[in-house]
């Protein structure tokens, strides 16, 4: 079951717009208090810019939805950020958007354009992802079973996470919680009873979409 939609990894994109420089950061957070640290360090990394708007939304309900439009006019640039994310349904990630002014103004609607913009290029430059309830399955296997779990794992619904390599193979392995007992059944069947499992938990985990 999908939790949220939310950021792989961070990411950054920069665009000129009339001359003015405007670069997009983005990274996953999962408190407001992380957020705030990443605006603090692009703030101090750019604190030569004219601005340095933020944006976050925060919690699986979009329960935290904050921004500053920090000295551009009311309305155009942090707040339309916010909007879209929660528009296209992104939480747990913070966005600054940095602007260099090249002396041209772009008006209102250009100004929201511009940041809402350049928020998505930082976005896609950081890849969407699917934050799901999966279930950890791990098991521990013989050496001769390892290429074929490898080659079931391209074209059956699990994904090997994690190999460790002991006196038998450690396989963690990742399936949706329905799929579960299939996947039991899957590696009995490929192992011939010869594998044992050893726990089973159920943890959010981000899937590429």
């Amino acid at each position: 079951m999908i939790q949220y939609n939310t950021i792989q990894k961070e990411g950054s994109a920069e665009q000129t717009i009339d001359k003015s420089r405007f670069i997009a950061y983005v990274c996953p957070v999962d408190s407001k208090e992380e957020a705030d640290a990443f605006i603090a360090k692009i703030k101090a990394k750019h604190k030569d810019a004219t601005h340095n708007v933020p944006a976050m939304v925060i919690g699986d309900k979009f329960q935290i939805q904050w921004a500053s439009d920090d000295g551009e006019p009311q309305g155009t640039s942090g707040a339309p950020m916010v909007q879209m994310l929660v528009k296209e349904g992104l939480t747990n990630l913070v966005v600054v958007v940095t602007r260099y002014f090249g002396g041209i103004k772009l008006g209102t609607g250009g100004l929201v354009r511009a940041y809402t913009g350049s928020a998505k290029l930082g976005i896609e430059a950081a890849g969407l992802c699917a934050v799901k309830d999966m279930c950890l399955v791990s098991v521990k296997l013989d050496y001769t079973y390892l290429s074929k779990l490898q080659n079931l794992s391209q074209n059956e619904n699990f994904e090997i996470l994690d190999l460790i390599y002991e006196d038998l193979v450690k396989a963690v392995l990742s399936v949706e919680p329905e799929r579960k007992e299939n996947l039991r059944k899957l590696i009995a069947n490929l192992t011939s009873g010869t594998s044992f499992f050893l726990e089973e938990k159920i943890e959010q985990i981000k899937v590429a979409i």
